[in-house]
């Protein structure tokens, strides 16, 4: 599957769902956003199955601010609506390949429990 263009409507849409989607946060002017694109569509190419959107942060100013994304590219990674991966930085391919893997193999039970765990402790230190 090709890359999918995401933008401030339809975002929370596509994090949202199930499975894995990782973004790609990019901008017109930024020289390793260019260098890093082909990398980021082959590898949308070799994973059908996951879905990988690209984020213009000039277009998608609401989502840009409220990730405080403040420097591109940046990858994002989420997997059942969850985010698992947030790093600026072009990855070369065998870090984007073994990212994607990682992902892949998390124990999603393990993960939603910590997000709980820790939104509870949140709880108890602000509440």
């Amino acid at each position: 599957m090709a890359t999918i263009a995401v933008t401030d409507d339809n975002f929370e849409e596509i994090t949202e769902k199930g499975g894995i989607v990782v973004l790609d946060f990019w901008a017109a002017w930024c020289a390793p956003c260019k260098a890093f694109a082909p990398v980021y569509e082959a590898a949308s190419e070799r994973n059908p199955d996951i879905v990988f959107g690209k984020i213009d942060i000039e277009a998608a100013d609401r989502v840009t601010a409220a990730l405080d994304i403040r420097g591109v590219p940046t990858v994002a990674v989420y997997r059942d609506g969850i985010p698992v991966f947030f790093q600026a930085g072009a990855l070369p391919r065998p870090e984007l390949d073994s990212l994607v893997e990682q992902v892949r193999a998390l124990d999603m039970d393990h993960v939603r429990a910590e997000v709980e765990r820790h939104a509870r402790e949140l709880g108890h230190v602000h509440g």
